[in-house]
């Protein structure tokens, strides 16, 4: 391979003799988030073809940019998720006017991130120059969705105070926990009297909110986007490529778009979105579910071969400007998307 090419080399300071996990944590977290908003068209959503009144593709950028430290931080971290969090919304809205970006993108990707340093900490450090590139092989996802699962089990009544402080700063929109009450700035006394959990906040929401539902069920969505991404993205001819001691897939073409266009939809048309039954009610969530599933119907990836995604593309445009008009936003399908992108960046994906 030529050297000029090389991405990581023991002749760069950053990668020699020092644990380089951290800082690839944060900007696979980092990629993901602008990848996500990145993508078009996603139906409904903010990207780099649509804004929102009051919320712009530039919000996000600037959201994804300005967390890096935090997820960083995260990488090195074994506790303290409500801190985080907290620190994530505050460096968000310090850097854009948009309001809330990405709060349950915050939520599934910090206890990730942790996962993935954690990992990397078990996995040690490799003597001289034999392994400068840290990733998390396919068949480890599971292990890290379990190791982020137990990480969000361990949180503890803290967390949930800082989960509300977050949760004002930002200014979410989500169905209110019927027992505390994310409008009453008494909530907080109340957790800490009763001790309870940011966890067990996540399990009195697990019926209504799809984040809580990761949370609570071991990520298992975010680990089926990152298939779909990486199985879209092998059907378009990925070659392995040899990287300063491990491999990583490199496809052809612009397929990362498609990809993530196609799993954005895939999901939401199996997954109830429950930002939709936030914002307005069950049936329209549904609704959109089921329009996503005929948006692709007839269209799938088989034998590892994408068909000609471009063939759906004015099902999707149709679809996007369906949403766009009624002001219906599947935002919980993109926080998925995200950490779906993130799994799939750290298992080597690149395009």
């Amino acid at each position: 391979m030529n050297p000029d090419k090389t991405v990581f080399s023991c002749h760069n300071p950053e990668w020699r003799g020092e644990r380089p996990a951290p800082s690839l944590i944060a900007r696979c977290a980092q990629l993901a988030m602008l990848l996500e908003v990145s993508a078009s068209p996603k139906p409904g959503n903010v990207d780099r073809e649509h804004n929102y009144p009051d919320t712009c593709f530039e919000h996000f950028v600037a959201s994804s940019v300005a967390v890096y430290p935090v997820f960083e931080l995260a990488a090195k971290s074994t506790g303290r998720i409500g801190q985080l969090l907290r620190s994530a919304v505050y460096e968000s809205s310090a850097w854009q006017q948009g309001g809330n970006t990405h709060f349950g993108a915050f939520l599934l990707l910090i206890p990730l991130a942790m996962a993935a340093g954690e990992i990397s900490r078990e996995q040690g450090e490799q003597p001289g120059c034999g392994k400068t590139f840290f990733r998390i092989e396919a068949e480890e996802f599971e292990n890290l969705a379990s190791h982020a699962h137990a990480f969000v089990r361990e949180t503890d009544c803290e967390d949930a105070v800082e989960f509300y402080r977050a949760f004002g700063h930002a200014g979410v929109r989500v169905n209110s926990v019927e027992e505390f009450d994310l409008e009453d700035p008494e909530a907080t006394s109340d957790l800490r009297n009763q001790n309870i959990t940011l966890y067990s906040l996540m399990e009195i929401a697990k019926g209504y909110d799809l984040i809580a539902n990761e949370w609570t069920s071991g990520f298992g969505r975010c680990l089926e986007g990152a298939k779909i991404i990486l199985d879209f993205m092998d059907a378009r001819n990925c070659r392995e490529e040899a990287l300063a001691g491990g491999s990583v897939s490199i496809c052809s073409g612009t397929g990362i778009n498609e990809a993530v266009v196609y799993t954005f939809l895939k999901l939401l048309s199996k997954h109830r979105d429950t930002f939709i039954q936030t914002k307005f009610d069950a049936e329209t969530a549904d609704y959109v579910s089921s329009r996503a599933g005929e948006v692709l119907s007839g269209w799938e990836i088989s034998g590892k071969k994408a068909g000609d995604f471009a063939s759906i593309l004015p099902r999707i445009q149709e679809f996007d400007s369906e949403l766009l008009d009624k002001r219906i936003n599947p935002g919980s399908t993109a926080d998925i998307i995200i950490a779906a992108l993130f799994i799939a960046l750290l298992g080597g994906l690149r395009f």
